[in-house]
């Protein structure tokens, strides 16, 4: 997958999970919990369905490097690189 695709993904499972979510205006570098005002729920549900959709593990004390939309795309490229 290209870095564009995963960004793409990660914006599509934040869409179901608030399909109220202002993406437009979203900074890429800040963390998306306090932009879109994701509770942890939210941010396990994310990472409960990039879980499901590509068989990867993620494991928990990795979560802080999945906090921003560029940091979440740098983390999962190496793992989605086949996908």
């Amino acid at each position: 997958m290209t870095i564009d695709e995963i960004r793409e993904v990660i914006l599509e499972i934040i869409r179901d999970i608030d399909d109220e979510a202002d993406l437009d205006n979203l900074n890429s570098g800040e963390a998306l919990r306090d932009q879109l005002d994701l509770d942890s729920m939210d941010f396990l549900d994310i990472v409960m369905e990039l879980r499901k959709r590509y068989q990867i593990q993620i494991p928990e004390e990795d979560y802080p490097q999945l906090a921003t939309l560029d940091s979440c795309v740098n983390y999962l490229m190496p793992r989605l690189k086949a996908a």
